[in-house]
């Protein structure tokens, strides 16, 4: 049986006050990890800490607004003085602000790519003499659909910006490969997070679920699990790469083809 131990290692994490985040500091934590939880508001990251110890887990809360360079220098500083080294780091906070093009907000547009992409930068650039002391480092991603594979209106802030982010992990593990440190990233699709909560209700939620052949929204843990593959041991050959966790939905050519009512089970047959 092949294990996914984290063990030994620290790992700072994003964005890991609820959501995708949260999911991925406890699974990472319960593979072994020492978990830096770094959110934005104290609150709900104070909880998922307090989760995590409770589970016979180790994790330390940092505040930190990822949206602000100095404060990513001072949280990755505090991190290797507190533990003595740093072997993963996953950027995951985003920002959904968005808007029509023809709305151009520069404000929200300047929020929505300094978390997104520009925070990508600033968090690498901080960690990577740390993880390069490890020569097995992982700089980790979570990127989305949305921009690099598919599009919706009112999206083009944060879609810019996973594209955007994808390119940034291609070259960036062309630059630390000879350092042992391996750059990837998830992509996941429709996420039953608190976001998604925002951006439809149960009902609304339902509908999009009928055309995901799989037929349900993702859960966090679909995500925190394709990250800790990726964190592990066993993918130290890959690098550069994305793994697309979205039950299917970005596959069928039209939104028909995953709606068996219309298409029935074996394909055109019932069209």
């Amino acid at each position: 049986m092949i294990e996914l131990s984290l063990a030994g290692k620290t790992a700072f994490v994003t964005g890991s006050g609820q959501g995708i985040g949260a999911s991925i500091a406890r699974i990472f934590a319960s593979a072994g990890a020492d978990v830096i939880v770094a959110t934005r508001t104290e609150r709900t990251g104070r909880a998922v800490v307090d989760e995590i110890v409770a589970a016979g887990g180790r994790a330390v809360l940092q505040v930190l607004d990822v949206g602000h360079a100095d404060q990513i220098d001072d949280a990755i500083a505090a991190t290797v003085a507190r533990t003595g080294r740093l072997d993963i780091v996953v950027h995951n906070a985003a920002c959904f602000a968005g808007g029509l093009v023809e709305d151009l907000d520069d404000g929200q547009l300047e929020e929505s790519l300094s978390v997104n992409l520009k925070g990508a930068f600033r968090l690498s650039k901080a960690a990577i003499p740390h993880l390069r002391r490890q020569r097995g480092g992982r700089l980790l991603f979570t990127s989305s659909v949305t921009g690099p594979r598919v599009a919706m209106p009112g999206s083009s802030y944060y879609a810019a910006g996973k594209s955007g982010l994808n390119g940034f992990i291609r070259t960036a593990a062309i630059e630390l490969a000879h350092d042992g440190i391996t750059v990837n990233g998830v992509e996941p699709g429709f996420i039953k997070t608190p976001a998604m909560d925002l951006l439809a209700d149960e009902q609304g939620q339902k509908v999009m679920a009928k055309y995901v052949p799989m037929r349900r929204l993702g859960a966090p843990e679909d995500i925190a699990h394709a990250m800790l593959f990726l964190a592990s041991d066993i993918a130290g050959y890959i690098t550069g790469q994305t793994i697309i966790v979205d039950g299917g939905s970005t596959l069928p050519e039209s939104p028909i083809f995953a709606d068996e009512d219309a298409v029935g089970a074996k394909g055109l047959d019932k069209a």
